[in-house]
């Protein structure tokens, strides 16, 4: 079996300066990791956050320092119970076909979004301008959010004996290639329309934090002796099969990590991952 340990340092700066609105915060980290079997690697990671505030508009820019560049650009905005949502930030995606799903070409993820959200009794109704609307109510401290669009989805959220209780249904569609294997250059092919449910439970149980969700995916966070342990087991996924918008992705066998993490006095924080 392949044992991996990883150790990471991290040093979070609160907010720094705060003078006329502006804000300015960031992270630093560094990791080892002896890669199992492979050769060890450090990895390097500094940001820093850039917000102003003028009124009702927030501007907030993301600097990765140690890639030298920006990461997110985005304006936000509200007008009486109207809300204007800038994303001025390009991002460039991996086009690779690795294994992982990663898209054929980049997309275009800039743009405004306009919405506006009025209640209605025990209801609010948000609709946005690309059409979608979504209504949100609550009752007896049960919380069901359900959007309708091309692609609706579901989602009810509740807190049950102690239980936070999440469960979403959502449709999606898929087009296939026209050619098995997808071609370097696909056309469309036959669309795929589907349903899929997701869930998840989180709980406190003797001072242990612990998650499930639909996906096999558990943790347990605890104490322990002054540290923050965290317990977690990683469900396996199954291989996707290409489409005309993404490569495929391989399939991914299940693991389980336990991370121990503590406050430095320096500030910084030390994380060793196993």
């Amino acid at each position: 079996m392949k044992k991996l340990i990883a150790l990471t340092a991290v040093a979070v700066m609160a907010t720094s300066s705060a003078m006329a609105d502006v804000a300015l915060s960031g992270t630093a980290s560094v990791s080892y990791d002896d890669n199992g079997t492979a050769a060890s690697a450090t990895t390097y990671d500094a940001g820093l956050t850039f917000t102003g505030s003028v009124g009702t508009s927030t501007l907030t820019a993301t600097y990765d320092l140690e890639a030298d560049a920006m990461t997110a650009l985005d304006l936000a905005s509200t007008i009486g119970p109207v809300s204007v949502s800038a994303d001025m930030h390009q991002t460039n995606e991996s086009n690779l076909d690795d294994g992982d799903g990663d898209a054929r070409a980049d997309s275009d993820d800039t743009g405004v979004t306009i919405s506006t959200s009025v209640p209605m009794g025990g209801v609010t109704l948000a609709v946005d301008n690309s059409g979608d609307v979504t209504v949100t109510g609550t009752a007896a401290g049960i919380t069901v959010s359900h959007t309708v669009a091309d692609l609706a989805s579901t989602t009810i959220a509740a807190s049950l004996a102690g239980v936070d209780v999440s469960v979403t249904r959502a449709e999606s569609s898929t087009t296939a290639c026209a050619a098995t294997p997808c071609a370097a250059t696909p056309v469309a092919g036959t669309v795929t329309a589907s349903t899929s449910t997701t869930w998840s439970l989180a709980t406190s149980v003797g001072g242990i934090a612990l998650t499930l969700n639909s996906g096999n995916d558990v943790s347990a966070t605890m104490g322990l002796a002054g540290n923050t342990m965290v317990v977690s087991h990683f469900g396996a996924d199954g291989a996707t099969a290409a489409n005309v918008d993404n490569f495929s992705a391989a399939a991914a066998d299940a693991y389980s990590t336990v991370a121990i993490t503590r406050d430095l006095t320096s500030g910084a924080t030390l994380t060793a991952t196993y």
